[in-house]
């Protein structure tokens, strides 16, 4: 199954707070220091992902690299995709 991570996040962030109209919202724009998102909505954005992914996102993976853009969101959801489930 063919999944466009981005665009999925992209609309997410554009549904889900108030950005101004015609906003650049690229791959590689800040969504914290950029004020796009707050700390609040970042909250939001990882029970997004975890809803619409359906995986598990770890204390220790909120962190910028993994999730300050929508490119490093994207990437950081394909690792977690591509990353076998440990069994208990």
């Amino acid at each position: 199954m063919s999944r466009d991570i981005a665009a999925e996040v992209r609309d997410f962030i554009r549904q889900n707070f108030y950005l101004e109209e015609g906003l650049d919202l690229g791959d590689d724009v800040s969504l914290v220091t950029g004020g796009l998102v707050d700390s609040t909505g970042m909250l939001e954005v990882i029970g997004f992902l975890e809803e619409k992914f359906g995986i598990e996102i770890g204390d220790q993976e909120v962190v910028p690299a993994n999730l300050d853009s929508i490119g490093r969101i994207r990437d950081f959801v394909t690792r977690k995709l591509d990353r076998p489930v440990a069994s208990a």
